[in-house]
């Protein structure tokens, strides 16, 4: 089988497409023909580093279930599924024709969705949920999101506004509309004008705001006193943020096998309570345009397609 490869940091020759074998799925293991796989800015960011070379990135998958390690009956043979995968397991990442995951990481395709559609759903749809988690934002409450126009900040406002969120998220020029239609109550400008614009829809401070845009303290102000950060990307490294406020620093790694929530974000992306967004196809033998095409700030996902 085909697998993207990361020899080493950067250059022209950093990533190859290599062929090899793959063991048969053990007890609670599936194994996976992707059709699919999704770039994201992990991969990136691994490719930058290249840690531990040679390893194929990638968490995101959807394709079908080419064998069965006795998972138990809930999955078939043959069946269209999407799967969170962990990159950092010997058997490598999503980037690859055939892929072993845990079986609780695995779940049917959302109804009506495409494979590369699919495909961008898991890793962020669960970081979405594990951030709203732990927040732990009662209905009503007001949640402020940052690069609103992010395919992971477009999850966390439709999934908050299912839960009964209120939500502020920000755009820049051009993409207010885009903002609005993922479902938040309100857009604001991004940048400079921000905070203002928060604290005049929400005097007192939003209830909490999850920093996909990695703002960090720059965004503090627009939280009330008691309230709380959720950060995707870590803190800054400095001091606790004051008046009360809480940094609740998030990892999906936390959420990997939580199948009932993969279930969940199937749902809601079959009743379009969230948008899956593509931004464009690449075979693996082109993955090095895709991950380039990650760090310019896309409005979707670059896809890897078998």
């Amino acid at each position: 089988m085909r697998a993207v490869t990361v020899n080493k940091a950067d250059g022209p020759d950093a990533i190859t497409v290599e062929d090899r074998r793959l063991r048969e799925p053990r007890p609670g293991e599936v194994r996976l023909h992707v059709a699919a796989a999704a770039v994201n800015p992990v991969d990136v960011f691994m490719w930058r580093r290249a840690v531990e070379p040679p390893f194929t990135p990638g968490m995101d998958a959807a394709g079908t279930v080419e064998s069965l390690g006795h998972a138990g009956r809930r999955l078939i043979v043959g069946e269209p599924v999407m799967a969170v995968v962990s990159p950092w397991l010997p058997e490598g990442g999503a980037h690859a024709e055939l892929v072993i995951v845990p079986a609780a990481s695995v779940v049917p395709m959302p109804q009506g969705v495409s494979a590369p559609e699919a495909a961008t759903l898991p890793m962020n749809g669960l970081t979405a949920l594990e951030g709203l988690r732990m927040l732990g934002l009662a209905t009503g409450s007001a949640l402020a999101v940052t690069g609103g126009a992010g395919l992971l900040a477009s999850y966390v406002i439709g999934l908050a506004r299912q839960q009964g969120i209120r939500v502020i998220a920000d755009a820049g020029p051009g993409d207010e509309a885009l903002v609005s239609g993922f479902g938040a109550d309100h857009v604001v400008p991004r940048g400079d004008g921000f905070i203002d614009a928060v604290r005049g829809l929400r005097p007192e401070g939003v209830d909490a705001v999850f920093d996909t845009a990695a703002l960090t303290r720059a965004v503090l102000p627009a939280i009330r006193d008691g309230g709380a950060i959720a950060v995707v990307r870590g803190w800054d490294g400095g001091g606790p943020p004051g008046r009360g406020i809480t940094v609740q620093s998030v990892s999906v790694g936390n959420a990997m096998r939580n199948t009932a929530w993969l279930r969940h974000l199937a749902d809601e992306a079959a009743a379009g309570h969230i948008q899956l967004r593509v931004a464009g196809l690449y075979p693996p033998e082109r993955a090095i345009e895709a991950y380039h095409l990650m760090e310019g700030g896309l409005r979707g996902r670059a896809v890897i397609t078998f």
